[in-house]
C-alpha cells in the first residue's frame, strides 16, 4: 500500500500513436524477455508507489489486443478506463473538421480526451517508453507534498537518451531554482568523437550538455492544465485549415500556461535510466537491458 493514500495521482498512458517509424502499434510490442509490454512495466512501477487507477488512451484498431492480452495480466486492485482517441472527438461545433482528418490530433488531443476520467491530479507518459520505478516515486511524493497545484516533470539526463540508430529529437528543459522556464526542442543530437551537438531553434547546430535534462514526456499534472487544454485545443481547431499534419502537442500548452502563470513545474532529476523504443531493430536490444536492470 501507498504511504501517501488519498492523494495518488491517476496514471494516464498515452498509447494512441500510430507508430509509422516503428511499422505498427508499438504500444502493443511484447518485449522478447518479459513476454508484456513496455507499457505493462511501467504500470507495474506505478502500481508499486501506490498509484491505483489507470487510464489508458488508445486507439480503436489495438482495443480488441489489449482487453484480451494486457487487462488480465494487470494488478487487479487497479482500477482500469480505457478511453479511445477518436478522430472525430470535438466540440460539437467543430465537428467538420474531422471529415478529412484521420491521423490523431497529436498528444495534447489524447490527453484531452483522458480528462472526463481524471478526478485529479495525474502523472502523463507515452506507453513505448520506459522511465524507471523511481519517477513515479517522485511525482506521487510530489503531489502528496506539493498538493493539487504545482505540476511537476521528471528530466532524464541528454546523454542517457539518445539512440544508436541515428540522431535524436529532445526538448530540453530550461529551469531556474528548479522550476521549469521553457522546454527547448533541439534536433539531430547526435555525440561525436567530440562532441554532442543538436540542431537549435534558430538552425545552428550547437554543443549541448550531457547533464542537461530532456523531457520524455513524464509529467505530473493538475485539473488546471486540463481546463487549459480544454480552451487552447478550441483555439487551435479555429485557427485549423485541414493540414492534415498539424497536431495540437501537449508541450504547446504547458508553455502558454507557464507564461501565463497558471502554475509552476517543479523539475526532477531522474533516479532511473530512460529507455524507448522508435524502431523494431531497438526491441531486443531493450528488452535485454531491462531484463538485466530488473533483474541482474
Amino acid at each position: 500500500m501507498s504511504m501517501y493514500k488519498g492523494k495518488e495521482p491517476t496514471l494516464v498512458i498515452l498509447a494512441a500513436g500510430l507508430g509509422t517509424r516503428f511499422g505498427g502499434n508499438k504500444q502493443i510490442a511484447q518485449l522478447p524477455d518479459f513476454n508484456c509490454t513496455i507499457m505493462e512495466l511501467s504500470i507495474q512501477d506505478a502500481y508499486a508507489a501506490g498509484v491505483r487507477h489507470l487510464v489508458l488512451v488508445i486507439n480503436r484498431q489495438v482495443r480488441p489486443l489489449i482487453e484480451q492480452q494486457t487487462l488480465p495480466r494487470l494488478p487487479t486492485a487497479l482500477q482500469v478506463d480505457l478511453v479511445e482517441q477518436a478522430v472525430d472527438n470535438l466540440p460539437s461545433r467543430f465537428a467538420s473538421k474531422a471529415l478529412s482528418r484521420e491521423k490523431p490530433w497529436g498528444t495534447g488531443h489524447a490527453l484531452l480526451c483522458a480528462k472526463p476520467y481524471i478526478p485529479g491530479a495525474a502523472i502523463v507518459i507515452t506507453a513505448d517508453d520506459y522511465y524507471g520505478p523511481g519517477a513515479y516515486v517522485q511525482l506521487v511524493r510530489h503531489f502528496a507534498d506539493a498538493g493539487q497545484n504545482d505540476m511537476a516533470i521528471v528530466g532524464y539526463p541528454l546523454a542517457q537518451t539518445l539512440s544508436q540508430q541515428g540522431g535524436v529529437n529532445r526538448g530540453i528543459c530550461q529551469t531556474q531554482d528548479d522550476y521549469l522556464l521553457e522546454v527547448v526542442e533541439y534536433l539531430d543530437i547526435q555525440q561525436d568523437s567530440t562532441a554532442l551537438s543538436g540542431v537549435a531553434p534558430d538552425g545552428k547546430r550547437v554543443n549541448l550538455s550531457g547533464t542537461a535534462l530532456a523531457s520524455m514526456t513524464c509529467w505530473g499534472v493538475t485539473q488546471t492544465l486540463l481546463k487549459q487544454l480544454e480552451i487552447e485545443f478550441s483555439q487551435f481547431l479555429e485557427s485549423y485549415d485541414s493540414d492534415v499534419k498539424s497536431e495540437y502537442y501537449l508541450p504547446d500548452c504547458i508553455q502558454s500556461c507557464i507564461q501565463q502563470a497558471l502554475f509552476q513545474i517543479r523539475v526532477y532529476s531522474a533516479c532511473d535510466r530512460w529507455f524507448g523504443i522508435t524502431y523494431k531493430e531497438e526491441l531486443k536490444s531493450v528488452s535485454g537491458l531491462l531484463y538485466e536492470l530488473r533483474h541482474g
